[in-house]
């Protein structure tokens, strides 16, 4: 296959070029992960009669992968960034294409597991390729605009499934395979018609740590945490506490990314305007405050009266908007890094990012039996932590002025 520069490149249609195929590999994650992510809570209660035990285990365990993301640099030594990323959307595919064959606890391990390796490969490279392809003057809207990208082939998704489901009677074989195979297709298709881009900085290829990074590392060290109780309590709480069925479920993430769509791109103009921290700022001050709504539902009973539907389905919207924010730590590493560390910390974060999430939804999942009000307020607690973090963040981050301490020996623009 040809391997082009990325000045090459600049010659080729603007639908081959790098950002395009970035562009068409956001399409692609999402039509196998949505589809899976969409019918997950529902799945696993009415086929294999989960409880939150069980589906903290199933996460802990979909997890794993991201925990070893790091293994991705020991692939690299032999298998191109570019490969691998399209290698691991066919895996993701395939694995979701097979969930609804094997309905039991097991067997949701087994197909979990292995959609999850591919999910989270796919993720740590295609992070990595988005520094290293991407000019950082521009990186800010050109990101906002592949997650807006990545919201409307999930609103695709969701919108079918939302149309299919009662209309049709789909079943859920049937919604799998559609899902999954879409992606697996269009990895294919990605094989066939781009050629091999060459990074300007060749990657370092072993680990890499630097004390310089430490604040990169925390606050992905939070995110992860934040995140884990987000993803798999919030979803299922609509299931279990509000008894939302699939259609529901599914239109409440198609509202989410029809939002997405809409406010990501004015989100990348927001931290290109007016920098990360300000933007990290924001978002953990708003999920501090929409966790604590959430803790509210239990405490106050609010869940037994009919607007308390109405209240979770909103606080599950802009929780998704205030989430589609941490970009903005992706463009902040950018700023900071030396060009050659881009794909080993990438693969060093994502392993960093796992580190709560292996054993937080399993634990969480006993605390969830007895309060699921504690849940959601120690997600609170983590975002506070995150937002202490985020001030720590200079108003122009470079090498050499990755934090605000080190504004007092370096020159810097004011703050």
């Amino acid at each position: 296959m040809k391997t082009l520069s990325l000045q090459q490149a600049q010659s080729l249609p603007i639908w081959r070029q790098p950002i395009a195929l970035l562009v068409v590999m956001a399409a692609a994650m999402p039509l196998a992960f949505s589809t899976w992510n969409a019918l997950l809570n529902n799945f696993v209660i009415e086929a294999a009669a989960f409880d939150g035990s069980d589906i903290g285990w199933l996460q802990s365990v979909r997890e794993i992968p991201g925990f070893l993301a790091v293994g991705v640099i020991a692939i690299i030594i032999f298998m191109r960034e570019q490969v691998l990323g399209l290698v691991s959307l066919i895996m993701l595919g395939v694995a979701v294409a097979v969930t609804a064959y094997f309905p039991t606890f097991q067997g949701l391990l087994a197909t979990t597991l292995i959609s999850s390796i591919g999910f989270h490969y796919y993720e740590t490279v295609n992070q990595s390729l988005q520094l290293q392809w991407i000019d950082k003057a521009k990186a800010p809207q050109v990101l906002g605009w592949i997650v807006a990208v990545g919201s409307g082939a999930s609103l695709l998704a969701y919108g079918i499934l939302v149309m299919g489901w009662e209309r049709f009677g789909w079943s859920y074989e049937v919604v799998y395979l559609a899902g999954g195979g879409a992606t697996v297709l269009l990895a294919i298709i990605c094989f066939l018609l781009y050629p091999q881009f060459e990074s300007p900085n060749p990657q370092t290829k072993k680990m890499v740590l630097r004390r310089r990074y430490w604040l990169y590392y925390a606050l992905q060290f939070m995110s992860g945490a934040r995140r884990q109780i987000f993803v798999v309590f919030a979803a299922f709480m609509m299931v279990e506490r509000f008894g939302f069925e699939v259609h529901e479920v599914t239109a409440l993430f198609l509202a989410n990314y029809l939002a997405n769509m809409v406010f990501a791109p004015l989100m990348g103009r927001f931290v290109q305007t007016y920098g990360e921290r300000r933007a990290l700022t924001v978002e953990y001050t708003g999920l501090i405050c929409i966790f604590v709504a959430y803790g509210a539902l239990y405490f106050a009973d609010w869940g037994a009266l009919a607007w308390g539907v109405a209240i979770a389905a909103g606080l599950y919207i802009l929780d998704h908007l205030f989430f589609a924010l941490a970009f903005a730590l992706k463009t902040y590493f950018q700023k900071i890094a030396d060009p050659a560390d881009i794909a080993p910390t990438a693969a060093v974060a994502f392993t960093i990012n796992h580190i709560a999430a292996v054993f937080l939804p399993a634990a969480l999942g006993y605390l969830w039996l007895t309060s699921p009000a504690g849940v959601f307020l120690l997600a609170a607690g983590f975002a506070s932590i995150s937002l202490v973090l985020a001030l720590l963040i200079p108003r122009h981050p470079a090498p050499g002025r990755e934090t605000i301490f080190a504004l007092r020996f370096t020159a810097a623009p004011a703050e």
